[in-house]
């Protein structure tokens, strides 16, 4: 039986960290009350990615949630920065372009259309996205509308960014390319990550650490210090190796 970490909670790096101490989280259900997580303790200092796996219904998007603040838990407390969710899906809307779409964050914050677009304008060419500022949703790539969804994300100007299975829907070889681009991307615009993942070679690419939950209800079983330098590929033997490891907490063998 793997136990739950016992180190004690990392401090929260000046207010762009993250800190989820002992959490409980409770839904009631036509079925009952279903327990979502329980005692849950996740802590990711500032600039740090903290990949989250665990099977599903353990209460990894609950986990998200409360740390946005889109729920409250019913005990232990949870600090963090403001954060700004990228859901599994993208939820770009179809009559806008890549730019209006990704401008929404700021026209959110008020900043009106001609004004945003200016701001978002710059952005678009960095995400590998030139020459599609009026092009709508139907028309892009899979990988195309997750770099649209994701700059959005950016734009809302948040320190904190979580990231919902963001690379779920696509096929495994443009996943794979918008790993290597994400990792591209948080080096020149480092953000606090809280990144969940079904993924296990993801959460070791993408993640300082890997925090591995148990089945609902949800808690932190085992932690994973990943400490190589990026970029990372699958293919690396320390990737290889640390992946086998998280497998294991899972009970994945073979």
């Amino acid at each position: 039986m793997i136990e739950a970490p016992t180190q004690e909670p990392r401090e929260l790096d000046g207010i762009d960290g993250v800190s989820v101490e002992f959490v409980s989280r409770r839904f009631a259900t036509r079925r009952g009350p279903v327990q979502a997580l329980d005692g849950m303790s996740l802590h990711a200092a500032t600039r740090e990615i903290v990949a989250v796996v665990g099977p599903s219904g353990c209460g990894k998007t609950t986990l998200l949630e409360l740390i946005c603040g889109l729920q409250r838990p019913d005990s232990g407390t949870v600090r963090s920065a403001p954060a700004a969710m990228m859901p599994q899906t993208d939820l770009l809307l179809p009559w806008l372009g890549a730019l209006d779409n990704a401008a929404l964050a700021l026209r959110a914050r008020g900043v009106k259309r001609t004004a945003a677009r200016a701001l978002a304008a710059p952005w678009i060419e960095r995400f590998g996205l030139g020459g599609f500022e009026e092009t709508r949703p139907a028309s892009l790539s899979g990988g195309m509308r997750q770099r649209v969804s994701f700059l959005r994300s950016m734009l809302a100007g948040k320190p904190v960014l979580a990231l919902d299975e963001p690379f779920a829907a696509l096929d495994a070889i443009t996943r794979a390319e918008m790993q290597t681009w994400l990792q591209r991307v948080l080096v020149d615009e480092p953000r606090t990550v809280v990144l969940v993942t079904h993924d296990v070679e993801e959460a070791v690419v993408l993640g300082d650490r890997v925090v591995v939950m148990s089945p609902r209800p949800g808690r932190a079983m085992m932690e994973v210090e990943v400490g190589l330098a990026r970029p990372r590929r699958r293919t690396d033997r320390e990737v290889v190796a640390l992946r086998e490891q998280v497998y294991t907490a899972l009970g994945v063998t073979g």
